[in-house]
């Protein structure tokens, strides 16, 4: 599978822990985060990440743009509700191509531990028969 991580700057903290936490699951996927966030990631894991520009600069375009091509299966992006993004257009642009696409995205620490448990059960395996299908 194919993820990407992604946490507003007061969120960063929280997708680190959250990485930390359940790094034996996500060290057996794919994983791509934007600049800051993949940064920090890396420096507190072992964990390997394809980083992008940062959200503000075009990370979440770059992301999005995967969705659009099948190429992301699951998205946390731990968004910071109470603090007005310059870059929010892009934001709700990424939801948006996620719920186009089918494409599971979490958007806080609770929901995020729901897919990280349902990815490790093989939950989101009919992730792999999409792949098939838009191939064909």
């Amino acid at each position: 599978m194919k993820i990407a991580l992604i946490a507003h700057d007061r969120m960063k903290e929280e997708i680190v822990q959250l990485a930390m936490a359940y790094e034996n699951i996500l060290a057996e996927h794919d994983l791509y985060a934007t600049g800051t966030t993949g940064s920090r990631i890396m420096a507190a894991t072992s964990l390997q990440l394809t980083r992008f520009l940062s959200g503000p600069l075009g990370g979440d375009q770059q992301i999005g743009a995967m969705i659009a091509r099948n190429e992301m299966d699951l998205i946390i992006f731990l968004r910071d509700p109470l603090t007005s993004q310059p870059h929010e257009p892009d934001i709700i642009a990424l939801i948006r191509l996620c719920d186009v696409h089918k494409i599971p995205v979490a958007t806080n620490l609770g929901s995020a531990e729901i897919m990280l448990k349902a990815l490790e059960r093989g939950e989101l395996d009919w992730r792999e028969v999409v792949h098939k299908e838009k191939e064909s």
